[in-house]
C-alpha cells in the first residue's frame, strides 16, 4: 500500500514449567487479562500471539472466560495464532524427532482448542540454528520471527528489512521475518505519540513493514509497566494511534505473507538477540565484550560496524554452567531411550513428560532468573525422573561408566528401585545426583555459586532504579536494582562443584588438606570404592553402597598423625529457606530451619522435612558427628533487581578420622503442615 507502512505486531506469552500457580494468577491479574480485555475493544487492530503450550493449558483451565476473548477474536480474523515447541525447548538444543513432536503438540492444540492452524511459529529466546529448518517445515510451519540483527550479520542494512526473506536447509524452504530491534525497545516504554510518530516515519520513507514480536510480559509484568500500559492508558493510546493513523495498517503476519513476495533468498548465522550474545560468554570475555559495545555504541561508525560485534551463542550455557550440561544430557539419553522403547515411544503421557523437561528456561539465566531459579530446575528434575521410572517399570535398566556430559570425566551410576546415585571420577570423590524415584526429586540439584559479568555493577544500592527519559519508563534492560544488600563475600565464585560428600582432612593445627585426588578402584551396579593418598604414609578408602536403608557411605582412614575428616554435604530442599523446611533430631526437638545456621555436637540422627518435598531424608552418623549447617545462597539478577536465592542446604559433618560411615535414607513423608 504506497504510503503507508504494514505494522505486524506480534506478542509471545509464556511461564516456565513448573512455576508457582500464585505467579501464574499473579501474571495473568497484571498482563494477560487486561491485555485480552483491551485488544478485544479494538476489533480492526489485526496482530499475531503465542502462547507456550503449558502456559496455555494453565490459563484455559484456570480463566477459561478471559480465554474465550482469545478465541472470539481468532474467530473474526483479528488474531493470528503462532506455533511452536508445545513446552518452549529451544529447538535447536533437543532432537529432530523431538522437534517435530513438540510443534505437533502445540499444532493440535491450537486446532482442538481455536479452529486454528499455524503457519507462523515463535522460535524459543529466538535461537536460530540453520539445522531446526527442516523440522520447522515438516511441522508445517512457514515462517518464523527472527532477529534484524540475524540479517544485519550477513550484510543486510537495516531499511531492506521491511519484509521476510528465504532460506532453506536440506531441500526445505522457510521464510524469515526480521523482527525490529527499535520497535522492541520502544514497544512498550516510549510514550504512545512517540511510538506512532516513529512509525509514520517509517512510512514516510517506503518502509513496507514495521515488525515487531516480542515478550507480552512487557504490557503488564516488567517493573512499572502495569500502570503504564493500562492505568496510565498506554496500550490504548497507541492502538488508537494505531487505527487513526492514515499512513499505518494493522496487518497480521498471514496477510503481509500472502500478499508479498520474499525479498530473496538468505542464510542466517547461528545467533540471537543482542543481549543473549552478552550473557551466553564466560565472565571475562562478557566484560570484553561489554565494554567494547560501549565504545563502539559512542562511535559515528556505530551502525555500520555494529553487525560486526558479535558475542556468543545460546548453546555456551551448557558450557558455563555443568550443572544445566548435566540436566541437558541426562534429557537426551532418557529421550533416546524413549524413542528406542517401541511399546512407550507414542504414549502421550511419556511423551508430555519429556516435553515439560525440555522446557527452556532452567538451562540458561539472562535478564530472569532461569537456571538459579530452583523450582524450576526441580520441575525438570521431577518431570525426568518420572519419565526414568516409567522407563523403568518396562525395562530396568542403567547404562555402563561413560561420559554423559562431555566434560572428559566418567560418570558410575549406582541404582536400586529407589534411588539412584551418580559418581562423577573427577578426583572430588563425590556425587552430582542422588536422586529419589518416589520423590520425583534430586537431592544433589545444588546450584554452585558462579561469577557473573553483572556482578561487577559499581555502586549499586538497594532499591535504586533509573528514572526513564523522554517521558517513557525504563526498559528492564536498562535497571541497576539490587534487592537485597550483597557483599564481597556473597559473590565469591565455589572453586568446584556443590555436591554431596566432598572430603577434606584437617590436621591439628587446622591445615586443610582438600581430597580431590580420589580414583575410583572398582565399582559395579550398586557399589563403587575410592582411593586417595593426600600425604606420605596417609591413604583414605571411601565406598559408596545402595542398600535396602538407601545409600551408605564409609571412610576407612589410616594415617600417622591425628586428623579429622570433614565431610560436606549440599542438599537441593524445595523449601530452602521457607517455613517448610526443618530439621529433627531424634528426640524429636527441632535445632532450627534449612535457611538457619546449624550446630550440633555428637549428633547420631539428623532428619531434612521438607513440607513441600512431602518427604524427608535422614543423615545417620556412626560415630555421631559435629555438624555446622548454613544457607548456600547465590547472587543474580533477575527482571526485577539483583537478588540472593537460597539453592540448597550446606552440611559440615566432622569426626576423628578413622572408620567412619554415614547413611543417607530417603522417605515420603506427608506433609506436617497439614498434620
Amino acid at each position: 500500500m504506497t504510503g503507508t507502512v504494514s505494522l505486524l505486531f506480534g506478542v509471545h506469552a509464556h511461564q516456565p514449567v513448573g512455576n508457582f500457580p500464585a505467579v501464574i494468577a499473579d501474571a495473568h491479574e497484571r498482563c494477560y487479562r487486561p491485555f485480552l480485555h483491551t485488544l478485544h475493544r479494538y476489533p480492526e487492530f489485526r496482530f499475531a500471539a503465542h502462547f507456550s503450550g503449558w502456559l496455555l493449558d494453565e490459563l484455559c483451565a484456570r480463566f477459561p472466560e478471559d480465554m474465550a476473548l482469545l478465541g472470539q477474536m481468532v474467530a473474526r480474523g483479528q488474531v493470528e495464532l503462532f506455533g511452536a515447541g508445545d513446552c518452549e525447548p529451544v529447538l535447536a538444543a533437543i532432537p529432530a524427532r523431538d522437534r517435530l513432536g513438540q510443534l505437533h503438540a502445540l499444532a493440535a492444540k491450537l486446532h482442538a482448542r481455536f479452529g486454528a492452524t499455524p503457519h507462523g511459529a515463535w522460535l524459543t529466546e529466538r535461537v536460530w540454528e540453520s539445522s531446526v529448518v527442516p523440522s520447522l517445515v515438516d511441522g508445517g510451519v512457514h515462517y518464523v520471527t527472527v532477529d534484524d540483527y540475524h540479517f544485519l550479520c550477513t550484510g543486510r542494512v537495516e531499511c531492506e528489512l521491511d519484509g521476510y526473506y528465504t532460506t532453506e536447509e536440506d531441500g526445505r524452504t522457510l521464510d524469515l521475518f526480521p523482527i525490529s530491534e527499535a520497535l522492541r525497545y520502544r514497544l512498550p516504554f516510549a510514550p504512545a505519540g512517540d511510538a506512532i510518530a516513529y512509525l509514520e516515519q517509517l512510512a514516510d520513507t517506503g518502509q513496507a513493514a514495521a515488525i515487531y514480536f516480542d515478550d507480552i510480559e512487557k504490557f503488564g509484568i516488567w517493573p512499572e509497566t502495569h500502570d503504564w500500559v493500562y492505568t496510565r492508558g498506554w496500550l490504548a493510546a497507541f492502538i488508537e494511534g494505531v487505527l487513526a493513523s492514515p499512513k499505518i495498517v494493522a496487518r497480521t503476519y498471514a496477510d503481509f505473507h500472502r500478499a508479498q513476495p520474499t525479498r530473496g533468498i538468505v542464510y542466517l548465522p547461528t545467533a540471537s538477540y543482542s543481549e543473549m550474545n552478552e550473557w551466553t560468554l564466560p565472565v571475562p570475555a562478557a566484560h570484553t565484550y561489554a565494554d567494547l559495545l560501549a565504545a563502539a555504541k559512542h562511535s559515528p561508525q556505530w551502525p555500520r560496524e555494529r553487525p560486526f560485534i558479535r558475542g556468543g551463542i545460546w548453546r555456551n550455557f551448557l558450557s558455563r554452567y555443568p550443572e544445566a550440561n548435566w540436566q541437558h544430557k541426562r534429557m537426551l539419553a532418557l529421550s533416546a531411550r524413549l524413542d528406542a522403547d517401541g511399546g512407550a515411544r507414542d504414549d502421550p503421557a511419556l511423551r508430555t513428560l519429556l516435553y515439560r523437561a525440555q522446557a527452556n528456561d532452567a538451562y540458561w539465566h539472562g535478564l530472569f532468573g532461569g537456571i538459579y531459579l530452583p523450582h524450576l530446575r526441580r520441575a525438570v528434575w521431577c518431570h525426568l525422573l518420572a519419565l526414568e521410572t516409567a522407563l523403568d517399570a518396562r525395562d530396568w535398566q542403567r547404562p555402563a561408566p561413560g561420559d554423559l556430559d562431555h566434560d572428559g570425566h566418567a560418570e558410575y551410576l549406582l541404582a536400586s528401585r529407589d534411588l539412584l546415585a551418580v559418581l562423577r571420577d573427577d578426583g572430588h570423590g563425590a556425587l552430582i545426583e542422588l536422586s529419589s524415584y518416589a520423590l520425583c526429586h534430586n537431592f544433589g540439584d545444588v546450584l554452585r555459586r558462579h561469577a557473573e559479568h553483572y556482578h561487577r555493577v559499581p555502586d549499586a544500592t538497594v532499591g535504586s532504579a533509573p528514572a526513564a527519559g523522554n517521558g517513557g519508563i525504563a526498559s528492564a534492560h536498562d535497571r541497576v536494582v539490587w534487592k537485597h544488600a550483597i557483599t564481597a563475600a556473597d559473590l565469591e565464585p565455589d572453586t568446584g562443584p556443590r555436591a554431596i560428600a566432598r572430603d577434606c582432612l584437617i590436621a591439628a593445627d587446622d591445615t586443610r588438606i582438600p581430597l580431590a585426588t580420589y580414583r575410583i578402584i572398582a565399582a559395579d551396579a550398586a557399589s563403587a570404592t575410592l582411593e586417595a593418598h593426600p600425604a606420605p604414609g596417609c591413604r583414605v578408602r571411601k565406598t559408596y553402597a545402595l542398600d535396602a536403608a538407601g545409600l551408605a557411605i564409609t571412610w576407612a582412614i589410616d594415617a600417622p598423625t591425628t586428623l579429622d575428616l570433614e565431610v560436606e554435604i549440599n542438599l537441593a530442599l524445595p523449601s530452602c529457606d521457607g517455613y517448610g523446611g526443618r530439621y529433627r533430631l531424634a528426640d524429636g526437638s527441632f535445632p532450627g530451619g534449612f535457611g538457619q545456621r546449624l550446630a550440633l555436637q555428637a549428633c547420631a540422627v539428623l532428619d531434612c522435612e521438607d513440607a513441600a518435598l512431602e518427604g524427608r531424608l535422614t543423615l545417620t552418623a556412626q560415630p555421631p558427628a559435629a555438624i555446622e549447617g548454613v544457607a548456600h545462597q547465590t547472587v543474580s539478577q533477575s527482571e526485577a533487581g539483583l537478588e540472593k536465592i537460597m539453592q540448597g542446604a550446606s552440611l559440615r559433618l566432622r569426626w576423628r578420622a578413622g572408620s567412619i560411615r554415614l547413611g543417607l535414607g530417603v522417605a515420603p513423608s506427608p506433609s506436617w503442615l497439614e498434620a
